[in-house]
């Protein structure tokens, strides 16, 4: 009945998995938080119910569009101090979905979504031009499963627990951060340090982080350049990445070119 925008596509069995494995190897709260974590996905997903009853008793579901997402996932403090807010797929890779005039045809859409797609998405939805200047891009010209220009990569900015940005490419997540700055205070910085680099390919869980790799020092490079690039596109300032001391820790070499898939 939805049609489901996942940034990227997102796998039911996937998040169980991790959900039923990773966190417990992880540590932190979850064998704590778990199960009042699903009894509110439980109710979110009978209110949203009442929301779809009240529109079809007032016969509005035909000139209504209602999109159901969130602003971050939840990792059960498994990669730092708190629950949130870091780069790793448990906090960032989020669920989407639309349904109403134009979204109910059912599908995915694979591409890597953010945030910022939304108001553009909702805008053409509803036949109103998309200001010019407006950041992100409407989804509607890749519903039905045909394909149109877009991006490839994803900018992510963590807060309040570290001044941070990150980019997600469909392969590769490459993260940064200003380690001298106030991650309550400080909005951004000018110098930021490599923390984090993961093959979701090979590493979907995200347990090996490669940064330190030599083998990996490509990846970084051409990650890093495009991550400055999206930050200015951004509206942010110059930045400087400092990258972390490499070393052989017996990883394959990267061919020439998977550093931008």
């Amino acid at each position: 009945m939805f049609r489901r925008f996942f940034s990227p596509s997102q796998r039911g069995s996937h998040q169980s998995a991790l959900y039923a494995a990773g966190f417990s190897a992880l540590g932190g709260t979850s064998w704590q938080h778990l199960g009042g974590y699903y009894g509110m996905v439980k109710r979110l997903d009978e209110a949203f119910g009442r929301i779809r009853d009240a529109l079809e008793s007032l016969h509005m579901t035909e000139d209504t569009i209602l999109l159901f997402t969130s602003d971050h996932g939840c990792h059960f403090k498994t990669r730092n101090a708190e629950y949130k807010r870091s780069c790793h797929e448990s906090s960032v890779r989020i669920p989407m979905a639309f349904y109403g005039p134009g979204f109910t045809g059912g599908g995915n859409v694979a591409e890597i979504v953010s945030l910022i797609d939304v108001a553009p998405t909702l805008l053409d939805a509803c036949g109103i031009p998309v200001p010019e200047d407006m950041q992100g891009h409407s989804l509607m010209p890749l519903l039905g499963g045909k394909k149109a220009p877009w991006p490839k990569e994803a900018l992510i900015q963590i807060s309040e627990a570290e001044v941070g940005r990150a980019i997600r490419t469909k392969r590769w997540k490459y993260s940064v951060q200003a380690t001298d700055r106030d991650p309550v205070l400080d909005q951004g910085s000018g110098v930021y340090t490599e923390m984090y680099l993961y093959d979701l390919e090979h590493d979907p869980y995200e347990l090996h982080n490669l940064i330190h790799s030599r083998a990996h020092q490509g990846v970084c490079l051409a990650l890093g350049e495009k991550l400055v690039k999206l930050m200015k596109e951004a509206g942010e300032g110059e930045a400087v990445i400092l990258p972390q001391e490499k070393e052989k820790i017996g990883q394959l070499a990267v061919f020439d070119g998977e550093e931008l898939l």
